[in-house]
C-alpha cells in the first residue's frame, strides 16, 4: 500500500506542479512537502493533509489512506482516567461485592446527580464518580436498559472529550446496540461521529453522518422538536466531515439543510434536557464559522461571530466554548493576539477542567508565544495553564 508521501509525490506530478508551487497553492512551507514527499520527520496532521488536498484536487482521507490518530493523552490524563477505563473495558462487578445489588431506581437517582458535573465540566468529579456508577449500572440487567444507555452516552462524549478513544469507542457501541428506537440511537451517533472527526477518519465519519441523516430526515411540516435536533446534527456531522475532507460543496448543503431544520424549530432545543444535544439557530451559526475557521478564513471567522448571540445557550464544550476557540484563533491569524488571548482567558475562567485538554487552544497559544517577542503576564498563565513546553 502506498504511502501518505507516495501519494502526495504522484499526485503533485499528475497536476504539473513543483514542490515549490505546491506548497505555495497549499500555504505550507517547501521543507514541509519535501520532507514529507522523503518520509523524513513526523507524521504530517490531519490540517497539513487538508491544505495540500485542495491543490493536488483529492480528498483529506485519500491521502491519509489508512492511517487515523489515537488519541496521545499525556501521563497525568491516562493516571486520572484509569478507573473510568477500567469500568468500561474491565471486567463487570461482582456484585457479591456489595453490601447490596443495585437497584434501577438508585443508579437513576445517582446518575442525575451527576449529570450537571458533565454540562458543568468538572471533569475532578467525574473521575471519582463514574466508576462505580459504571460498574453498577452494567450490573442492573435488561431492567436498567435507558439509564445505562444514557450513562453510556455520557462516559464516551467524555472520553471523546478527554481523547481516550478506545474506552470511548466501546462505550458509545455499547449504548448504540441497546437502543430502543431511532432518536435513541442518533444521541449516541452524534458522538461517535464526533469521536471520528477527532480520529481523523473523515470517510467514515461522513458515511456514518450521511446514513442517519437519510434515516432521521423527517417531514419538515410534521416534524416534532426531538426530532428536528436530531436530523439538524446528523446534517452538522455531514458538514463537519466534509469540509475537513476538502468537499465544499457537500458541507454547505448539508449546512444549508441543517439551518432549515433549526428555522423549523426556531429556537434552540435540548431533546429531554441533554446538553449534549442542544441544537437550534445559534448552534448553526457557531457551525458556519467553525467550518470557515477550517477553511483558514479567519476574516469568515469573525464576520460570521458578530451574528452568533452571546446569550441563549450555556456555554459548554460542545459548543460555545468551541466557537470560542474558533473566534480566538481568527484572531490570531489577523494578528489580533491580545484578542486571541483574551478570549482564551475567558474560557479559561469558565471553563479551567476543559480548557487543558484541548490541542486546539493549544496549538492556538502556541502559535501567540512563537510571534510575540516578550509575553504578558496572562501568556505566561496560561501557558501553565496549557502545559506548553518552556
Amino acid at each position: 500500500m502506498s504511502t501518505i508521501g507516495a501519494r502526495v509525490r504522484e499526485l503533485r506530478k499528475r497536476a504539473g506542479l513543483t514542490q515549490g508551487e505546491l506548497a505555495k497553492a497549499a500555504k505550507v512551507s517547501r521543507r514541509t512537502v519535501e520532507d514529507l514527499e522523503q518520509e523524513r520527520g513526523k507524521t504530517p496532521r490531519l490540517e497539513t493533509l487538508r491544505k495540500l488536498a485542495v491543490p493536488l484536487r483529492t480528498t483529506t482521507t485519500f491521502l491519509q489512506g489508512d492511517r487515523s490518530e489515537d488519541g496521545n493523552p499525556d501521563a497525568a490524563t491516562v493516571d486520572r482516567w484509569a478507573g473510568v477505563r477500567g469500568a468500561l473495558l474491565g471486567p463487570p462487578l461482582d456484585v457479591g461485592e456489595l453490601d447490596a445489588p443495585p437497584t434501577v431506581e438508585g443508579v437513576r437517582a445517582l446518575l442525575r446527580e451527576t449529570e450537571p458535573l458533565f454540562a458543568g465540566d468538572q471533569f475532578a468529579a467525574l473521575a471519582v464518580m463514574l466508576p462505580p456508577l459504571l460498574r453498577e449500572a452494567e450490573a442492573l440487567g435488561p431492567e436498567g436498559r435507558r439509564v445505562r444507555v444514557r450513562l453510556l452516552q455520557l462516559a464516551g462524549w467524555l472520553m471523546v472529550q478527554t481523547r481516550q478513544f478506545e474506552a470511548a469507542d466501546v462505550a458509545l457501541h455499547r449504548a448504540l446496540d441497546d437502543s430502543a428506537d431511532k432518536l435513541e440511537g442518533a444521541a449516541t451517533v452524534n458522538t461517535l461521529c464526533w469521536l471520528l472527526l477527532r480520529q481523523g477518519k473523515l470517510g467514515a465519519a461522513r458515511e456514518l453522518a450521511v446514513k442517519w441523516a437519510d434515516d432521521l430526515e423527517p417531514r419538515l411540516s410534521r416534524a416534532t422538536p426531538d426530532e428536528l435536533s436530531a436530523w439538524g446534527w446528523a446534517l452538522l456531522r455531514v458538514s463537519a466531515a466534509s469540509v475537513r475532507d476538502g468537499r465544499p460543496g457537500d458541507a454547505a448543503d448539508a449546512l444549508r439543510f441543517a439551518h432549515s431544520a433549526a428555522v423549523a424549530l426556531g429556537r434552540e432545543h435540548a431533546p429531554d434536557g441533554d446538553f449534549l444535544r442542544t441544537f437550534g439557530p445559534v448552534t448553526v451559526a457557531m457551525k458556519r464559522a467553525e467550518n470557515a475557521s477550517v477553511v483558514q478564513r479567519p476574516d469568515e471567522v469573525l464576520r460570521l461571530a458578530e451574528r452568533v448571540p452571546a446569550g441563549g445557550l450555556r456555554p459548554t464544550s460542545n459548543n460555545w466554548n468551541r466557537h470560542r476557540l474558533d473566534v480566538a484563533n481568527a484572531h490570531v491569524e489577523m494578528r489580533n493576539y491580545g484578542d486571541a488571548v483574551a478570549k482564551l482567558v475567558e474560557i479559561r475562567d469558565e471553563s479551567p477542567e476543559w480548557l487543558p485538554n484541548q490541542r486546539f487552544a493549544a496549538d492556538i497559544l502556541s502559535k501567540v508565544v512563537k510571534r510575540r517577542r516578550t509575553l504578558t503576564p496572562e501568556m505566561r498563565e496560561l501557558s501553565a495553564v496549557m502545559r506548553l513546553p518552556a
